[in-house]
């Protein structure tokens, strides 16, 4: 079975309790996408976990205020949709699992996907006025980023010094 990303972002988008528009909503969830395909490039993480992160990791929310199950939620959400949307590994899974029931507790992590997943999240701080910190980055270039604050900041800069540094990360 190959995995048919845009339909499953169609059904987890549908099936969102909270306003398309929230902070926790789609548009947070592609940002957090991106920012975990950019980090993926240099961490090492297994692409499909992380992708699978972004779209469900805050999909379970039932509001915008605080809310400590909605990572387990959006894990089990996941765990119904396996093996019907998309296909993972038992050790894929794991990942997954993990990554998204623990994200929103301050944790950092030593496996490069679970961190990746981490970082991509956290790095996405600034729609509600939280600048990103190194310290609670997980990957080299997770940290690296968080000091630009965004990675949008981040490639700016490394696109302005690549004349006298020469490499993005």
């Amino acid at each position: 079975m190959s995995t048919n990303w845009k339909y499953i972002w169609e059904k987890v988008t549908c099936s969102f309790q909270c306003d398309r528009d929230s902070v926790h909503g789609p548009a947070h969830w592609r940002r957090v996408e991106r920012n975990g395909l950019f980090i993926a490039t240099r961490s090492g993480a297994v692409l499909d976990v992380v992708r699978l992160f972004a779209v469900f990791h805050d999909s379970r929310r039932q509001h915008d205020g605080p809310d400590k199950s909605h990572g387990a939620r959006g894990a089990a959400y996941a765990a119904s949709l396996r093996g019907v949307l998309f296909q993972l590994s038992d050790q894929h899974f794991e990942l997954l699992d993990y990554a998204c029931k623990w994200h929103a507790h301050g944790r950092l992590s030593d496996d490069s996907t679970i961190g990746t997943c981490w970082d991509a999240d956290r790095l996405d701080l600034g729609r509600v006025g939280i600048a990103p910190h190194p310290a609670y980055m997980s990957t080299e270039v997770g940290r690296k980023i968080a000091v630009d604050s965004s990675l949008q900041s981040f490639l700016e800069s490394a696109e302005a010094g690549a004349g006298t540094e020469g490499t993005l990360v």
